[in-house]
């Protein structure tokens, strides 16, 4: 019996778009990853931030859901700069099938650097300026 083939694009671009929640992790192993429930802990962890701390600021109210989806970022791009040998050592030992990526992993690795580092830029601002000001410029 063959296992199912998984693509290396298809996983970086789950990381890219929904690895906030996982989606790469439910990809790549299933629902008894637990790098996975990690992920989806961030939901209720933002909710019991609303709860305890209702007159927060809004950022700190989502930093559980935006550590998650940095974290997302950054295995979009370890996933998709991986080599394709060690790609199916790890993914598909038995698929009997090898990837060959070609340059939609490139798009996908290009889109994630840039809306990662902004977003990892915009995220390390707003919270120096809420801990050294209080928000005063924002």
């Amino acid at each position: 019996m063959t296992a199912r083939h998984k693509n290396k694009t298809i996983a970086a671009l789950l990381a890219f778009l929904f690895g906030g929640l996982g989606a790469q992790r439910l990809y790549l192993r299933g629902w008894r990853d637990p790098w996975l429930w990690l992920h989806l802990a961030a939901l209720p962890a933002a909710w019991l931030v609303t709860a305890l701390a209702p007159h927060a600021d809004g950022f700190y109210k989502l930093l559980p859901l935006m550590l998650s989806g940095l974290a997302g970022f950054l295995e979009a791009l370890v996933l998709g700069l991986m080599p394709d040998q060690q790609w199916d050592a790890r993914f598909n030992p038995h698929s009997g099938r090898q990837s060959n990526t070609r340059w939609p992993i490139a798009l996908v690795l290009v889109a994630t650097m840039m809306v990662g580092a902004a977003s990892l830029i915009a995220t390390i601002s707003r919270f120096f300026d809420l801990l050294y000001t209080g928000g005063a410029y924002g």
